[in-house]
């Protein structure tokens, strides 16, 4: 191959090329991983699922890289663009075909060290969750960028083309109505266990 290419610089150029995306692209994995998958794990609330979306996310970030415009946007905004809508394809996917997961069961018995802390962090999860269902799609939507896709209310706002001024206040609402839920879940816990 070596002497093919020394006979073709086309091919050794080519080569490089291709050795200098892969490097360039790895690195944009490893900087933007944990961003994405954060932000999808926040959509889904499975860690088993977030981590086959993202990988769909990067591949076809991998494919459509040469479609991506600095003028328009950050790169980060862009990816994670991909990202929802990766995950809408997925919850479309999900309405065509009602099965249980067992990822979710698997996911909720395996990494548990000890009792008392699996029912702390069972609790805690199980309560932002159920906060989090209460909210409407959009305000989901709101928390997994902010919260899971770190991004600020700039990128959210170029995003979902709302004004600066707009994503802050419904971040705003969105917190607080998530607050008073998880307040009120708490506070009817402790009524019905008499604490």
């Amino acid at each position: 191959m070596q002497e093919h290419a020394l006979l073709n610089p086309s091919v050794g150029k080519d080569m490089q090329e291709k050795a200098a995306a892969e490097r360039e692209f790895s690195s944009i994995f490893e900087t933007y991983y944990k961003r994405v998958f954060n932000y999808i794990y926040y959509r889904v609330c499975c860690r088993y699922a977030a981590e086959d979306l993202t990988s769909q996310v990067f591949e076809k970030a991998m494919l459509k890289i040469d479609s991506y415009k600095k003028a328009l946007s950050p790169f980060a905004v862009w990816l994670l663009a991909i990202a929802r809508n990766v995950v809408n394809d997925h919850f479309r996917n999900q309405k065509k075909h009602r099965l249980f997961s067992l990822d979710t069961i698997q996911e909720l018995v395996s990494n548990k060290k000890d009792p008392e802390g699996i029912v702390i962090q069972g609790e805690t999860n199980d309560t932002l969750l159920k906060a989090l269902h209460t909210l409407d799609a959009k305000e989901r939507h709101l928390v997994a960028l902010k919260f899971g896709g770190n991004l600020k209310n700039t990128e959210i706002a170029v995003l979902l083309d709302m004004s600066e001024s707009n994503v802050g206040v419904s971040l705003y609402r969105t917190m607080k109505k998530l607050r008073n839920e998880m307040e009120e879940r708490d506070s009817h816990e402790q009524r019905k266990y008499g604490k």
